[in-house]
Order: structure tokens, then C-alpha cells, then sequence
């Protein structure tokens, strides 16, 4: 991929949107001049100030420049959307919450209509940008592919698909190693390949033919380093295992995993730990430290029984945990067995609005602070689905590499409560090797986020 291409247009739009944003807010401050006081004025000024940060947050943790994003126009415009959405979200909670009545209702309705506006037409001026970049010489990486074979197919097809700026020129391989027509042309054999690079411009070779298997390769690095040619090599790496791989090196050893796992990095698992402690302190301190008493009380005037539901449930490297909840049943045999479903007369009156509310989940504050979970992560099953789904599904087991979470990727994506079939339980489990697999804080922060927001608009699984 360019990445030229990609940090220019990356660099450009986020300006663009920024300076929309600003436009707005001053142009709109300048009509409204006229009811603005000197007591008014700092408190736009805070405003302004908000509106900049809050595109900021949102677009960090939403991630609409990511170059998966930004290469798709569709896709590019749908994000910015939804990033809109939780911005106008932002952007009402601070007008609220720090009581800002002294800004104009008028102005405020002006800014919040005229900033997607301005965002949409950025969206249109993109197309233009794109246009532009695409067009510009010194950013197009001509390429050639040593090699003709089912690799090297491959390869082009990714590039086509991937390669912004990339023009493909052609392979070089030995003719009589060619039986079929090709989607680009068999420019020359492979001894000469630096010819063709010279004679078209080339800036990189990708070659699909090991050194091991053809010494001639050897010498085009060395010939390609001097002409500076970026030359890079792909390994046929289906010898070894047909799915896709993650490669890191111990000293100068290849080491091929099955999937990429940040948090194996011992870095990355403390931030995750402290941001977890940080997280779950302040929950029990300012939040648990009065809810628990209000809760006990209310359970206790319904039903008898504990306060808590302590239910041991498969967790880290499937070591067992005591898993707490505030107890939302009456107490029954089946707890550990039967999932709750909709309408269940286990549930007590008080558990509903618990369950429905997403309170009874609480306590795993607890669990947090402890250890045994963190904020963010794969939920925790009964020990009875574990054994059960662990015999149905290939790829059960490995969510276990993580700590169980309060919420979770899966949760956003609305597989959470009841798991009527195997389906359900699949994609579950899909959703959470993606979490795996993608692990960063931002993620976390924006996991918590959706929950929240979820939790307050409602959700049709929790019951």
C-alpha cells in the first residue's frame, strides 16, 4: 500500500473536517454577535473549545480515517455517520451535564444542523481529493512480480484490491514456464528483470520465487538495492499451514502464529491491568459504595436468599472463577444450568429492572479489582456450556486466552443474553477472537462507550 498516498489523504481530511467544524462554530458566533455578552463569551469560548475535542475523541475511537475506512467511499461516508451521531451525543451531554443555559438555544441549533452539512460536502470534496492524489506521478508505485504462478495470481489480485497508487506492470518469469494467458503481460525473463524495472520506471519488485529455489534472485537484490528498487520477497508460506498466519521473528528466526495476539505482549497487559484497576476502583468507590446497600434492601423486601449470586464460570486459560452478580432469581436449582430467557418466572420483579438495566452485572467490579476479569473481554460462561459448545465449535476454547469481561465486542454487536442455537454461540465466539485478534485500549474505551449507550437506549437481548 502507498503510504504516502494514504497519510496525505489521511492528514488532509481530518483538517478538512476540523476547519468544517471551526468554520461553522465562528461563522455562527459572528451572526449571533449580537447576543453575546462579555459573562457569555467564555462560555462559547468552552464550547468552540468541546466541539473540537469531542470530533477528536470520536473520531479516534471510532476510527473513520483508518485506511480501511478511507479507501472506500461508501464506507468512509457510513462511518462518518455514525461518528456524527455519538458527537451530537457528546455535544448534548456537555450542554446539559455542565449546565451551559447561557448559550443560545438558536445558535446552538444552527451549529449542531450546519456542522453534518459541512461533513457531508468534506465527504463529497474527498472524491475530488482521491481524484487528485491518484492522479499526482511521484506518488504511483510502478510494480513488477518475478514469478508466474498461483502465488503470484494472488498477489496481484491483493494488490489490485489494496494498492492505492500501485500500477502493476507485469511479471517476469521464464517462458517456458508460462502455459495460459495472462491479466498483465510476461514482460521478460527473470534475469532480466532490472531492465524492464529501468526501461518502466519501477520502484519495487515482488518476487513469489525463493532465493533457495532460483540463486539468480540473490543477485537481483543486490542489483535492485543499488538501483534503489525496493525489492521484497513472498514466501510461499502453504508448505507449512493453508490459513492465514502472523509472523514475528525470534532474533533472526521466523516464527509463524496462528493469529496475532497483542495482548501477549507484556506491555500491553499491564495497561490493560491498570487501566482495569484504575476502571473498577472508581466504579466500587463512587458507584458500588452506595448501590449495594439501595440494591441489598430491594432484593431482600421480594425474596429471600443471598444478595449476591456467586456462580463459578470457565475464565483466563479455563481456570475457574466464582463469578458475582446481585441476584435477580429466586433461588432455584437450575441456576447453573438454564440460561434466562424471556419471560422466565425465575426472575424476581426487581431482577428484571436489574437484568434489563444491565445492574446486576455490577459486582464483577469486584471481580476486576481481584483479578479473575477485566473491564472489556469475552464474557463468561456456566461450566455447563462451556463443556457443551466446547464439543459444537472448533474455535471455542481459544477466547479462553483472555481474561472473561464485564462486556465485550460480542455484547456491542447484540450477541448477548440468551443463546437459543449453535448460530448464536458462533458468531459469539467469532466476535470475540476479532477482539482478540485487534485488542487495543481505544478499542476498550470504545467498547465501554457503546455499551453505556446501548444500556440507556435499550436493548431487545437483556432480560
Amino acid at each position: 500500500m502507498n503510504k504516502r498516498f494514504l497519510r496525505h489523504l489521511q492528514l488532509i481530511l481530518a483538517a478538512l473536517d476540523l476547519l468544517s467544524i471551526n468554520a461553522v462554530f465562528f461563522t455562527s458566533q459572528f451572526l449571533f454577535r449580537g447576543q453575546l455578552s462579555i459573562d457569555s463569551y467564555v462560555q462559547y469560548t468552552y464550547f468552540g473549545f468541546f466541539l473540537n475535542l469531542a470530533w477528536f475523541l470520536v473520531t479516534v475511537l471510532w476510527g473513520i480515517y483508518h485506511e480501511k475506512y478511507i479507501l472506500s467511499f461508501e464506507q468512509f461516508t457510513k462511518r462518518s455517520v455514525h461518528a456524527f451521531m455519538y458527537f451530537f451525543l457528546l455535544v448534548i451531554f456537555y450542554l446539559y451535564f455542565f449546565h451551559q443555559f447561557i448559550i443560545s438555544q438558536k445558535f446552538i441549533i444552527v451549529v449542531l444542523a450546519s456542522i453534518p452539512i459541512s461533513l457531508l460536502t468534506n465527504r463529497f470534496l474527498y472524491l475530488a481529493i482521491s481524484a487528485y492524489f491518484k492522479s499526482k506521478e511521484y506518488l504511483i508505485n510502478k510494480v513488477i512480480v518475478i514469478g508466474y504462478n498461483t502465488l503470484s495470481k494472488k498477489l496481484v489480485s491483493y494488490l489490485e484490491e489494496d494498492g492505492v497508487n500501485k500500477e502493476i506492470i507485469g511479471f517476469c518469469e521464464e517462458y517456458e514456464n508460462v502455459h495460459e494467458l495472462s491479466n498483465y503481460p510476461i514482460l521478460s525473463s527473470i534475469g532480466d528483470a532490472l531492465n524492464i524495472c529501468k526501461e518502466y520506471g519501477v520502484t519495487e519488485i515482488y518476487s513469489t520465487i525463493a532465493p533457495e529455489h532460483n540463486p539468480n534472485i540473490y543477485k537481483l537484490i543486490e542489483m535492485a538495492d543499488q538501483d534503489c528498487i525496493r525489492f521484497r520477497i513472498v514466501p510461499d508460506i502453504t508448505f507449512f499451514v493453508n490459513r492465514q498466519v502472523h509472523i514475528d521473528y525470534l532474533k533472526e528466526m521466523p516464527v509463524i502464529s496462528l493469529r496475532n495476539e497483542p495482548l501477549e505482549d507484556l506491555g500491553n497487559r499491564i495497561r490493560k491491568r491498570l487501566f482495569d484497576v484504575v476502571v473498577s476502583s472508581l466504579v466500587i468507590i463512587f458507584i458500588l459504595s452506595w448501590l449495594i446497600p439501595v440494591i441489598s434492601i430491594l432484593i431482600l423486601l421480594e425474596s429471600r436468599g443471598p444478595i449476591f449470586f456467586r456462580q463459578p464460570r470457565n475464565g483466563k486459560d479455563n481456570k475457574i472463577f466464582n463469578c458475582l452478580k446481585f441476584r435477580s432469581m429466586y433461588v432455584n436449582e437450575k441456576a447453573d444450568e438454564q440460561q434466562a430467557t424471556k419471560g422466565d418466572a425465575r426472575i424476581t420483579r426487581i431482577g428484571r429492572f436489574l437484568r434489563r438495566t444491565s445492574l446486576d452485572e455490577f459486582p464483577q467490579f469486584l471481580n476486576v479489582l481481584q483479578g479473575d476479569m477485566s473491564i472489556v473481554g469475552p464474557r463468561p460462561h456456566m461450566l455447563k456450556h462451556t463443556d457443551d459448545y466446547s464439543r459444537k465449535i472448533n474455535q471455542y476454547m481459544i477466547r479462553h486466552f483472555l481474561k472473561p469481561g464485564i462486556t465485550g465486542w460480542a455484547q456491542i454487536k447484540g450477541f448477548r443474553g440468551e443463546t437459543q442455537t449453535v448460530y448464536h454461540m458462533q458468531k459469539r465466539v467469532e466476535h470475540d477472537l476479532w477482539y482478540m485478534e485487534n485488542w487495543s485500549l481505544m478499542l476498550d474505551l470504545k467498547i465501554m462507550f457503546l455499551t453505556v449507550y446501548n444500556t440507556v437506549k435499550g436493548e431487545e437481548n437483556a432480560f
